[in-house]
């Protein structure tokens, strides 16, 4: 296995909700509501302390690699295959 598997998520993230949490998938694309406002990064840190949260992994080992400005979010997932991250996230 080794520490090279990593999975690549697409998200949408809607910010500003009254909750935070998984709100489905459509296609491979996951949404994602998020309390926080998107100002000053913190929608990114909540999205990433929630998939941490679910996946049962560090915040280290998930990282935003693009549309850190934007609400579509491609994020990299450490360590886990597709399928895990998909039954995790369900």
């Amino acid at each position: 296995m080794g520490d090279s598997m990593e999975t690549i998520i697409k998200v949408k993230v809607i910010p500003r909700a009254s909750r935070t949490e998984i709100a489905g998938k459509e296609n491979d694309l996951y949404r994602v509501k998020i309390t926080a406002p998107p100002l000053e990064g913190r929608a990114n840190k909540a999205l990433i302390a929630l998939l941490a949260e679910k996946l049962g992994i560090a915040k280290r080992d998930i990282e935003i690699t693009a549309g850190k400005t934007s609400r579509m979010k491609t994020v990299r997932v450490q360590g886990m295959s597709e399928v895990a991250v998909t039954q995790a996230l369900e």
